[in-house]
């Protein structure tokens, strides 16, 4: 991706985030200079992998299969207290989607917070060859079992949302215009708990063709 569609992605996501009334920490606006100049006190925000996150999954078509994300929350090996949680907010695009995966670890409620229905395609992982199943599964939805099969679509409609296990592998995208989608789970750890059914890079390769506006989650200065 090019960092000028870096900057501007985050731009309109701060502007879809006040249509609906989410408000973000205050440190999600510092730019890169002002992050020269925090200490150690900015610590957990770093070592967590919290903030902004905008990926293409290196696939180099963000409008097709591309997520913005901004992570609020999380824990990490080595933090005294351990933090057992994870919260992030999203937006899936129209048609936009994320790529089929699924997670060893992480169990994770998806939430439509509002704007468009948020579609969601599912099948079962089988655990010894993690390749898609043809088996039936059961998942929450609002709190209620519901029994699938595999391919089955499910549309969240704002206010609801739907509780994955691991090894279900999901696909989503918003429907009818972008999508506000929160994201409550155990701990998040993008670098070893994500098995994509492609093999996909996890974060975009940046040509910087402006100066940056905003830090992401993987760029913040020691």
């Amino acid at each position: 991706m090019k960092r000028s569609e870096i900057n501007k992605q985050i731009e309109t996501a701060i502007d879809f985030f006040n249509q609906h009334s989410f408000r973000l920490p205050p440190w999600a606006f510092l730019t890169p200079s002002e992050w020269n100049g925090k200490g150690a006190e900015y610590r957990e925000i770093r070592v967590a992998g919290l903030g902004w996150d905008i990926t293409d999954f290196a696939k180099g078509d963000f409008a097709a299969e591309g997520l913005t994300l901004f992570t609020l929350r999380n824990g990490y090996p080595g933090r005294v207290p351990y933090k057992t949680y994870c919260e992030k907010i999203m937006i899936a695009g129209d048609r936009q989607v994320t790529p089929t995966h699924f997670h060893w670890k992480k169990m994770e409620d998806i939430i439509n917070r509002g704007g468009a229905d948020l579609c969601l395609q599912l099948w079962k992982a089988d655990e010894r060859t993690e390749e898609i199943t043809d088996a039936p599964f059961t998942a929450l939805l609002d709190g209620v079992a519901k029994n699938f099969h595999a391919g089955d679509i499910v549309r969240l409609h704002p206010g609801e949302s739907i509780c994955f296990e691991p090894y279900i592998y999901h696909q989503f995208w918003g429907d009818g215009g972008a999508a506000l989608v929160g994201e409550v789970s155990t701990v998040n750890d993008d670098g070893g708990d994500n098995r994509f059914l492609q093999s996909l890079g996890r974060y975009p390769l940046i040509v910087e063709d402006e100066p940056p506006r905003y830090c992401l989650c993987n760029e913040y200065p020691a």
